[in-house]
């Protein structure tokens, strides 16, 4: 999670404020400090996210152990005020995991070898959308096939 929102912008309880820097050492070629003016740092063109077809996203596709690192419930908060609604990976840290639910964010487990392929087809395809249907517990691609999920009732039911 020190990636996700690193230590220097965590001097808040509130939930808000921290979306602008969310990835920041990954999104910037410069070091980020609280309460800075975010549009007038470099950009780091080579970070993913800050590619124009992935603006807007709310889907993050992300490999084993996302989140892993620390017990930050700032990490939900900043994926979720970026825009993130649900993250699809293999696999999560238990405390992140966790937190997320708690935080409104939908952590969705899927198979090694489907979270490849989705990355796959997103690299393949500019415009790529995921439809997340949280009722039905699918991820359904543009393609219509479907990828189902397990979710606890009461965390469904919570989200």
């Amino acid at each position: 999670t020190d990636q996700i929102i690193p230590k220097q912008f965590l001097k808040s309880i509130k939930r808000t404020g921290f979306g602008p820097n969310l990835f920041d050492e990954w999104r910037y070629l410069d070091v980020g400090q609280p309460y800075q003016d975010n549009s007038k740092r470099p950009l780091n063109k080579d970070f993913v996210l800050n590619a124009e077809r992935y603006q807007g996203a709310s889907v993050l596709l992300a490999r084993e152990n996302f989140g892993c690192g620390s017990s930050r419930e700032h990490a939900p908060w900043a994926l979720e005020e970026y825009g993130f609604r649900s993250i699809i990976a293999p696999s999560y840290a238990d405390i992140f995991f966790n937190n997320s639910f708690k935080n409104g964010l939908l952590p969705i487990i899927l198979s090694d070898a489907e979270v490849d392929e989705l990355f796959q087809q997103v690299e393949a395809n500019p415009g790529y959308q995921l439809q997340v249907d949280l009722q039905a517990q699918t991820v359904t691609r543009p393609d219509g096939k479907v990828h189902r999920f397990e979710i606890d009732a009461f965390r469904k039911h919570c989200l």
